[in-house]
C-alpha cells in the first residue's frame, strides 16, 4: 500500500526536488502540493494524506500553526517538518505542535525519505543536526517559560503573522474573512499581552518565535 505525501512548501523548486526524492520510492505518492499553511489545512481536508511534509517557514499561515490544525482535525495524520532553521523555538514549537519528525531542508536528500518512513511506523525522527538541540532545550527548560504559544490563541496568533508579514488590517480582515474592527481588537489585544506597541517590535516577536521567517 503506497504511502500518500502532501508535500507543503512555498517554493516550487523545492517542491519540485521533494517530489523526486519520494518518488524514487515505488510505495510513496505524492497526492497534492500546497504553498502556504491554510491551504494545507484545505487540503488535508479533501485529500486526507498519510503524511504531511510541512515547510515551517511558510506565508498567511506558518506551518506550526498548520500542524497544529491537522493534527486536531486528524490525529492520525503525521507531519513531518521540513525548515532551513535548526533554532530550538522552530524546532520545540514544531514538536508541540504534533510534528513526528523534523528534517533540515540542507540534509533532505539524504533524511526525508528515511523521516518519511521512520514516521509511517509511528516513529519520531530527527536530523541529526537537530537531536543536540531538543535535548539541549529539555535540560534547559523552565517551568515558568512562556511562548507565543501560550500567551496568545489561534485567531491571536494569524493576525500576528500577518501582521508581521507586512498585511495592512483591511487586507487581513479580507484574508481571515473577518471585520476590520476585530482586526483591529485582536491587534490590541496581541500588543497588550506581549506589552510590545509598534509593528516593527511585533514582527520581531513573530521572527524570534517562529510565527514568520520572513524568508
Amino acid at each position: 500500500m503506497n504511502l500518500r505525501i502532501l508535500l507543503v512548501d512555498d517554493h516550487k523548486m523545492m517542491r519540485d526536488g521533494l517530489r523526486a526524492i519520494l518518488r524514487s520510492n515505488a510505495d510513496v505518492e505524492v497526492v497534492g502540493e500546497a504553498d502556504d499553511g491554510r491551504s494545507a489545512v484545505d487540503m488535508v481536508k479533501r485529500l486526507r494524506p498519510d503524511i504531511v511534509v510541512m515547510d515551517v517557514g511558510i506565508p498567511h499561515m506558518n506551518g506550526i500553526e498548520a500542524t497544529r490544525q491537522i493534527k486536531s482535525l486528524y490525529p492520525d495524520t503525521r507531519v513531518v517538518a521540513l525548515s532551513t532553521h535548526s533554532d530550538k523555538r522552530y524546532v520545540m514549537n514544531m514538536i508541540k505542535a504534533g510534528a513526528s519528525g523534523y528534517v533540515l531542508k540542507e540534509a533532505a536528500s539524504d533524511d526525508l525519505f528515511h523521516a518519511v518512513r521512520t514516521v509511517s511506523l509511528g516513529n519520531h525522527y530527527l536530523s541529526p543536526q537537530i537531536t543536540g538541540v531538543v535535548l539541549d532545550r529539555c535540560r534547559t527548560r523552565s517551568a515558568g517559560e512562556t511562548s507565543a504559544y501560550s500567551l496568545l490563541g489561534t485567531r491571536e496568533r494569524e493576525v500576528l503573522q500577518l501582521l508581521a508579514e507586512g498585511k495592512t488590517s483591511k487586507a487581513i480582515a479580507s484574508q481571515l474573512h473577518l471585520s476590520t474592527r476585530t482586526v483591529e481588537t485582536h491587534r490590541r489585544n496581541i500588543m497588550q499581552k506581549l506589552d510590545l506597541h509598534s509593528v516593527a517590535a511585533l514582527t520581531k516577536y513573530a521572527i524570534r518565535e517562529g510565527l514568520t521567517s520572513l524568508d
